[in-house]
C-alpha cells in the first residue's frame, strides 16, 4: 500500500511541477494541490470576488504593445481569450454578447443600415454579426491592437470569420483619433465593443469620445456601447447614462434618445453585461424595426425580436437609478 501511495504522491508532485512551469509567467493562473491549473479573473473592477475556470492548455501568451494577451483551452468553455487578466470571450457563450451589441442597434434603426463602424471588436465577433445584415454596404473596424485579430483568426475562427467579408475594411489605430478624421454624418450605426474603462479603453467612456461619435453619426443613426453590469457597476452606468443624455439629447428640438439594455453571459462578471444605446433622433429602442433574413435569423443563438424588447426591462433597483 505504501508503494502505491508513494507512486501517487510522485505523480502529483510531477503534475504540480509541470503545471508550475506552465503558469510561472502568467499571474492569473494558479496550481492547486491536485496539480490542476486554474485561471482566476481578479480585478479592482469587481473587488472581493473572482471567476475561475479550469485550464486544459495554455495556447498563447504574449504582451503586445498595449496589453497582455492570453488564450487557453478550458474544459467547459472551449477556448478563452483574456486581455490584461480579464475574460473577453469564450467559445461557449460569446454569441450572446456579440449578437446583442450588434442587433440591438441595427434592428432599432428606422431604415436599414448601409454604413457601420466598429470601435474595438478585434476578435471579429461583432463583424460576424453585422455581416448578417444584407443591406449593409460598408463595414469599418477600428482596432487599436493588431495582435488581437491575429490571435482570433488562429484560435477563434468562428468569430474571426467576420474579417473575411468583402465589405469589411480594417483600421489599426486609436478609435479616438480615427473619429477625429471622419466626416460628419458618416455612419448609420457605431458599435463600441470596448473592454472595461481602465487602461487603453478608459477614453471610450468619456465625453470627448462621445462628442466625436455624435458628430460621426447620421441624424437618424445609433451608437451602442458596452455598458457594464448593473450588479457591479451601477455608478459607472449612471455616469455613462448621464453623459449620453448630455451629448445626444437636444432640449431645444425635443429630440434625442438614450436607453440601457442587457443580456446574460456566464463568463462575464456577475453573469450579466449591458449596452447603452443613444441617438440624436427620437427612437423607441425597445421596438425592433428591422428584421434579419430568414437565413440569418436561423444562425442566431440568443437574439430575437422578443429578447430585443425584453432586454430593456430592468430590475427595479436599476430602473430607479437610470430612470428608464
Amino acid at each position: 500500500m505504501s508503494g502505491r501511495g508513494d507512486e501517487e504522491a510522485s505523480r502529483l508532485d510531477q503534475l504540480k511541477k509541470t503545471a508550475a512551469a506552465t503558469v510561472s509567467e502568467i499571474g492569473s493562473l494558479t496550481v492547486n494541490d491536485k496539480g490542476e491549473v486554474w485561471f482566476a479573473e481578479l480585478s479592482e473592477m469587481w473587488p472581493g470576488q473572482a471567476f475561475t475556470i479550469k485550464v486544459k492548455e495554455v495556447l498563447f501568451h504574449e504582451k503586445s504593445k498595449y496589453q497582455d494577451v492570453l488564450v487557453f483551452s478550458s474544459y467547459e468553455y472551449g477556448n478563452v481569450l483574456v486581455l490584461d487578466g480579464v475574460i473577453q470571450c469564450t467559445d461557449r457563450d460569446e454569441y450572446s454578447y456579440q449578437e446583442m451589441i450588434t442587433h440591438l442597434p441595427l434592428c432599432s434603426l428606422e431604415s436599414p443600415a448601409k454604413k457601420v463602424l466598429v470601435i474595438g471588436g478585434g476578435d471579429g465577433g461583432v463583424l460576424r454579426e453585422i455581416t448578417r445584415h444584407e443591406t449593409i454596404e460598408t463595414i469599418e473596424i477600428c482596432e487599436l491592437d493588431e495582435m488581437v485579430p491575429e490571435v482570433a483568426k488562429k484560435y477563434f475562427p468562428k468569430m474571426a470569420v467576420g474579417f473575411d467579408d468583402e465589405r469589411v475594411k480594417c483600421h489599426f489605430m486609436d478609435g479616438f483619433k480615427f473619429l477625429k478624421e471622419v466626416d460628419a454624418g458618416t455612419y448609420d450605426a457605431i458599435i463600441v465593443d470596448s473592454s472595461d474603462p481602465v487602461g487603453p479603453a478608459a477614453s471610450l467612456f468619456q465625453k470627448p469620445f462621445f462628442d466625436l461619435v455624435h458628430r460621426a453619426l447620421k441624424d437618424t443613426g445609433i451608437v451602442c456601447t458596452q455598458a457594464e453590469s448593473v450588479w457591479l457597476h451601477l455608478d459607472i452606468i449612471q455616469e455613462l447614462h448621464k453623459l449620453c443624455l448630455e451629448v445626444f439629447r437636444d432640449p431645444a428640438k425635443n429630440s434625442g434618445s438614450v436607453n440601457y439594455a442587457y443580456c446574460t453571459i456566464p463568463t462575464y462578471p456577475s453573469g450579466q453585461i449591458g449596452f447603452m444605446l443613444s441617438s440624436k433622433s427620437n427612437i423607441d429602442f425597445r421596438s425592433p424595426k428591422q428584421k434579419l433574413s430568414e437565413n440569418s435569423s436561423a444562425l442566431l443563438k440568443y437574439y430575437s425580436p422578443e429578447i430585443h424588447g425584453a432586454s430593456f426591462v430592468l430590475p427595479q433597483f436599476a430602473k430607479k437609478c437610470l430612470d428608464c
